[in-house]
């Protein structure tokens, strides 16, 4: 693969990312630089974190980045469940993300494995 952008896990990673910026707007406004500015920087730094790593010169350095994906990964995992605890949000509301959520770990997991 020559570009980051060919990768599925970027490109589930950005659909991710664009399904949080849907659900955050759902949260209360005293939450705008709180959680919802939080989870909106988790969920982009997981694809920006796969370009940065894909764009580097050595296997060594993508597998460092894909680390940090699934840093970032797990960070807004935890926020959407803070966020299902505390009533923000409901199991509906959270469904596609949880799901982008698992597929986008499970593929990190199988391409840092690969590179490594």
């Amino acid at each position: 693969m020559a570009n980051y952008k060919d990768l599925v896990v970027w490109q589930r990673a950005v659909d991710l990312s664009v399904e949080i910026y849907r659900l955050v707007k759902k949260l209360p406004k005293e939450e705008t630089y709180a959680l919802s500015d939080q989870m909106r920087r988790a969920a982009v730094s997981i694809p920006s974190n796969i370009a940065e790593g894909k764009s580097r010169s050595s296997e060594k350095e993508f597998s460092y980045f894909l680390g940090i994906a699934k840093g970032s990964r797990a960070e807004l995992e935890t926020q959407l469940q803070i966020c299902k605890r505390i009533g923000y949000l409901n199991e509906e509301d959270t469904k596609t993300a949880f799901g982008l959520l698992v597929e986008v770990e499970k593929m990190l997991v199988k391409l840092q494995a690969a590179i490594k």
